[in-house]
């Protein structure tokens, strides 16, 4: 493909060479460059693609797109400036691999808990369905059955037409999402053509990166505003801010609600740890998912069914059957009935959910011992709040390393141990290891109690200093429980 047909839709600042240069692969990775390679320069929070020109004009590029020329210019290579590079990557990755988004049913799914659940459960319900599915989420990308290993929650716009363009070679008609509001800002969704946007909720999260809980509302907002008028957009009118996100989208404007009057209404029956009994749209169903943040995820789930077209009594039955997303309320259960529960909870608003169902659920006497930490680098004003919220809905709490990252891990627990009050002191431990954390919940249980391993759910790693280590919260549990049934 030429240089000029991959910018007939994108405002130019100027170029520098032959738009009619032969482009053959795009890249933002100077690494990747080759001959005939379109290198995109993108200003990233760790480096600036920019630094790299050079580098990518040595190995071949054929042209540089980029938001500022480089000092030199090399003659045998096309140059083209643009205002946002982010933004123009995803235009130009839309043209150059023949928009598999506009051929394909794309559903993005976006808030602040519940986007992999939601995700997951319409990748599996749509396969039930009989159709060939695609699937873009934090804990994996799949095309049908074939997994492949997610490095973000919402990859670059590049990756993101690559792996469409595979889904449709493999027949895929749908594919669902989770857009994230790190992608929204750094337009790495822009370019693509969504069927439908839903909305979850939003709760404190991602300070560290928005700077303000408004600039991050917004974040998600604009996910709506950008949905052309033929998409519908599905939101949790529950959720204080589920209409501001429809206010000015051009889409089809939908709800769902627990609560109030809605496009699709549920209403909980019964919750316990065997599932759900729920009234949706006045027909009864039971369903193998436990707890009220997901009635909220099968109502979203059922909703953008029906919006695209499903039969509602197939898709009740269907959604009827479907377990949990991995690391989702999953359970793992000892010989003398301790029950152990993995869940991603890594916001303040998710762990208190997770540890209101447990409270809701469990009967007078079996204690709840909650094993959580927060990742470094990341927003460091919930950490005390995750703290203050797991004393409070907990008998017991180990407060433990999550993902560190580049971070002392004893300066973040100390940073949670702020949360607790003088009253929780007593019933609070600080262990830093995470893998002596969860071993000394299992030697704290008795039978029947409930173990909440909180906020690395499905990741089958530990980050420190930069190097990722195995580690599965799961894993450890499960060994914990057998070193007690031996003893």
């Amino acid at each position: 493909m030429q240089l000029k047909d991959l910018f007939y839709k994108i405002s130019l600042l100027a170029t520098s060479g032959s738009m009619n240069t032969d482009v053959t692969s795009l890249t933002m990775d100077s690494r990747k460059v080759g001959s005939g390679s379109l290198f995109i320069a993108v200003r990233g929070t760790v480096t600036d693609g920019h630094n790299f020109i050079e580098t990518a004009v040595r190995q071949g590029a054929a042209a540089i797109l980029c938001e500022e020329f480089p000092a030199e210019i090399n003659p045998t290579v096309a140059y083209v400036q643009v205002q946002d590079s982010s933004r123009a990557m995803g235009l130009v990755a839309a043209i150059f691999f023949d928009h598999p988004s506009q051929k394909l049913k794309l559903v993005g799914v976006t808030g602040t808990n519940g986007k992999t659940s939601v995700a997951t459960l319409l990748f599996r319900l749509f396969r039930s369905l009989g159709y060939r599915c695609g699937l873009l989420s934090t804990v994996q990308n799949q095309i049908d059955d074939e997994v492949i290993p997610a490095t973000h929650t919402t990859p670059d716009a590049i990756t993101t037409n690559q792996l469409l363009t595979k889904m449709l070679t493999h027949g895929c008609t749908h594919v669902f999402m989770e857009v994230s509001s790190h992608a929204v800002v750094q337009e790495r969704i822009a370019g693509l053509t969504f069927t439908g946007g839903i909305f979850t909720n939003i709760t404190h999260d991602h300070l560290d990166f928005h700077g303000t809980f408004d600039h991050y509302i917004r974040a998600k907002k604009s996910f709506f505003d950008q949905l052309p008028a033929s998409a519908f957009a599905l939101t949790n009118v529950d959720d204080k801010r589920g209409l501001v996100m429809l206010q000015n989208t051009p889409a089809r404007k939908e709800s769902y609600s627990l609560k109030t009057l809605a496009t699709f209404k549920g209403k909980v029956i019964a919750d316990s740890l065997f599932g759900l009994h729920m009234l949706v749209d006045n027909q009864e169903v039971w369903f193998k998912l436990i707890g009220r943040f997901n009635a909220y995820n099968l109502l979203g789930v059922y909703g953008a069914a029906i919006l695209l077209g499903e039969d509602p009594n197939e898709v009740l039955t269907l959604l009827s059957g479907i377990t949990p997303p991995p690391g989702r309320f999953e359970q793992v259960v000892s010989d003398d009935k301790i029950v152990g529960i993995v869940d991603y909870a890594h916001t303040p608003d998710a762990l208190q959910n997770v540890l209101e169902t447990i409270n809701d659920l469990r009967q007078a006497n079996e204690q709840i011992i909650t094993v959580v930490g927060c990742g470094g680098n990341r927003d460091a004003a919930k950490r005390p709040i995750m703290a203050e919220i797991a004393c409070r809905f907990s008998d017991r709490v180990i407060l433990t390393s999550d993902n560190p990252r580049n971070e002392d891990p004893m300066v973040i627990l100390e940073q949670m141990q702020t949360g607790v009050s003088p009253v929780d002191v007593k019933k609070t431990k600080t262990i830093e290891d995470r893998h002596e954390a969860i071993h000394q919940a299992v030697t704290l249980a008795k039978p029947h109690d409930i173990i909440l391993v909180a906020g690395k759910g499905h990741e089958t790693y530990q980050e420190i200093k930069g190097v990722k280590y195995d580690f599965d919260d799961r894993t450890v549990l499960r060994e914990a429980f057998a070193e007690r049934g031996n003893q």
